[in-house]
């Protein structure tokens, strides 16, 4: 039998190789960032154009290749990192498999200009899908700009599996964050389509976080500083009222590495107990700096998971420091039964001195000399009105009655108290509609009865109000007393700026829209202002993770997202009217039978399904 194994040819095995290195723009920029870093540049540029699918390119002004160096970095297992595998467990850089430049230029067009500071030219090098295309001498300031254009183009089935721009971008700007946060020390730009999304300078990490996600950002940080021998933490930790529904700024870092750590984030949840309101996640910014022999990298691929040799010391000692830091602010509330708050020193009086109290006595006190009432009070107390025989007029006729009055006061109580009892009975037995573990709405039909999702059914009523207010452009608005002022980072006013339009529809109103925060004057008539915070939060995360798809329209999606935002929950009661408004507006839709997730509303039990169980 003839020998069916044999090698891969390089290309082919690059394209694989990029499979597990490259799954989308963020990982080339990813990767980019990551080896402009370990350049030693203290200013990198990212620039990207649709996303990342037709252009990534980083500019920094580190230290440059050399001619043999730039040929070299393109092929495979090539780093400067590595020389035995002792080293693997002794890494202090991004970069070190020498696998990323070899797969990037596998998949796309890539071309590199690079320049050393004692050389007067540098070399510039373009590669299409793993062939060299040319390389020339070029005039190039010192430093690297490599740029990756048309990813993906010669494996046409991996860019139809690449999401929308929107989505695609926020993966970008992840990338983006979790590299500049771990790096206060480098100025790094992001251009967006010709336009400045990000500039940040050089900073120290309180700035940095600031300048990412907002000036507001400033007053809901809690410092968290711990230094062992183990392990050293320092970074900040979020109020427990700034929570938020979405995981968004959860990061951790370790030896300055983005990592994603399942069990690192329960401490952190463990340290908030008896915080956070339900369904809310706290946010942290927390740099984690352990011995490197201590740590595995090399176990993902992305290397975002780091294996530690003692997670359990890890977990009791971030914690610790976490929990001690809110009991430190003052954030986590303390138990001490000896402690009388009515001493505390109040904050206005903090600085003054305190003086000795004085006591006065009147000396000259007696009291058993008797006091003679002034003339005044005398002639009070001795006036009598001259006309008190009215005082008593019509008493003997009030306090006299008949019995036919007793009779008829007890007739009319009588009376009131049975038409109660009758309306109260009356509308019992006209409702249709039983509230069961205030979670579904059970009417009888003629076949049976209806079993309905109370939330379900209220988000399928909600969803087509709304598409039609979106559509029709008819929305009405409640003014607000005060405008309400709210604040986001630029990414998330941006994805505001681009459903404003359609919320205006609905009946939202903005009265100004800046580059830091949002005032609201008028809100749609169903949504009550202590919901508005929550309800925009949750549109900008579906508009992020594109829920449900990327094939609807931004109309359908903010219409939806609405609906999930304000429909009745599980577990509210509901009144008779409340059950019956809900059962005849559902069955007034255009599509009752499903939600707007499309998930079913109500089934349907029938009398012989019922009769069988009693078989």
């Amino acid at each position: 039998m003839a020998d069916i194994i044999q090698l891969l040819p390089d290309h082919v095995a690059n394209q694989i190789a990029a499979g597990e290195v490259v799954q989308r723009p963020a990982s080339v920029v990813k990767e980019l960032l990551e080896n402009a870093i370990d350049a030693g540049a203290d200013s990198i540029k990212l620039i990207i154009k649709d996303a990342g699918k037709t252009l990534v390119q980083v500019i920094d002004n580190g230290k440059g290749m050399s001619v043999t160096d730039a040929r070299l970095s393109f092929e495979r297992h090539a780093t400067s990192k590595i020389r035995n595998a002792d080293d693997l467990f002794k890494l202090n850089t991004k970069g070190f498999r020498g696998e990323a430049l070899a797969s990037i230029a596998a998949i796309a067009h890539v071309e590199l200009k690079t320049k050393q500071e004692s050389d007067d030219v540098g070399t510039s090098i373009v590669i299409e899908g793993s062939t060299v295309a040319s390389q020339d001498v070029v005039v190039t300031p010192t430093g690297t700009s490599i740029s990756v254009k048309n990813l993906f183009f010669n494996i046409p089935a991996r860019r139809n599996f690449l999401k929308s721009d929107t989505v695609e971008l926020r993966h970008v700007i992840d990338e983006f964050h979790r590299v500049a946060l771990a790096h206060p020390n480098i100025s790094f730009a992001l251009y967006n389509n010709g336009s400045e999304s990000f500039n940040l300078p050089i900073s120290n990490y309180r700035q940095r976080i600031v300048n990412i996600f907002g000036t507001k950002t400033n007053e809901k940080l809690v410092p968290v500083e711990e230094d062992t021998e183990v392990l050293k933490i320092s970074g900040f930790v979020g109020k427990p009222e700034f929570s938020k529904k979405t995981r968004g700024e959860q990061y951790f870092f370790v030896n300055n590495r983005f990592i994603k750590s399942a069990y690192l984030n329960h401490a952190i949840l463990s340290a908030f107990d008896g915080l956070l309101k339900n369904g809310t996640h706290p946010g942290y910014f927390l740099n984690l700096t352990v011995n490197p022999q201590t740590i595995d990298i090399n176990i993902h691929p992305t290397k975002t998971e780091i294996k530690f040799d003692d997670e359990h010391t890890l977990y009791a000692l971030l914690r610790s420091a976490v929990k001690h830091s809110l009991g430190q602010f003052n954030i986590a509330p303390v138990l001490d039964f000896e402690r009388d708050a009515t001493l505390d020193t109040p904050y206005s009086k903090k600085n003054e001195t305190t003086q000795t109290p004085k006591i006065e006595v009147d000396r000259s006190f007696n009291p058993f000399q008797e006091s003679k009432p002034s003339g005044r009070q005398t002639t009070a107390f001795k006036q009598t009105p001259n006309n008190w025989d009215s005082l008593y007029v019509g008493l003997e006729s009030k306090g006299t009655m008949s019995q036919n009055d007793f009779s008829e006061v007890s007739f009319e109580s009588d009376q009131s108290v049975s038409s109660l009892f009758e309306e109260k009975e009356q509308s019992e037995t006209a409702s249709s509609t039983y509230q069961l573990h205030n979670k579904y709405i059970i009417s009888a039909i003629k076949s049976g009865m209806l079993v309905i999702d109370q939330h379900r059914a209220h988000q399928r009523i909600l969803y087509e109000d709304f598409l039609q207010d979106i559509t029709v452009k008819v929305g009405v608005s409640q003014q607000l007393l005060f405008p309400l002022e709210l604040h986001f980072s630029a990414q998330e006013l941006e994805i505001i700026k681009q459903v404003q339009e359609d919320l205006e529809h609905t009946g939202f109103v903005f009265s100004n829209v800046t580059d830091e925060s949002i005032a609201i004057k008028g809100v749609p008539v169903i949504v009550p202002e202590s919901e508005i915070s929550i309800i925009l939060e949750q549109l900008i995360s579906d508009v992020q993770n594109e829920v449900p798809e990327a094939n609807f329209s931004a109309t359908d999606l903010l219409a939806k997202s609405m609906a999930k935002s304000l429909a009745i929950k599980t577990g509210q009661s509901l009144q008779i009217d409340e059950q019956e408004h809900i059962v005849n507006r559902l069955f007034a839709c255009k599509e009752p039978n499903v939600s707007p997730t499309n998930r079913v509303t109500f089934v349907t039990v029938g009398v012989d399904e019922l009769d069988k169980k009693f078989i």
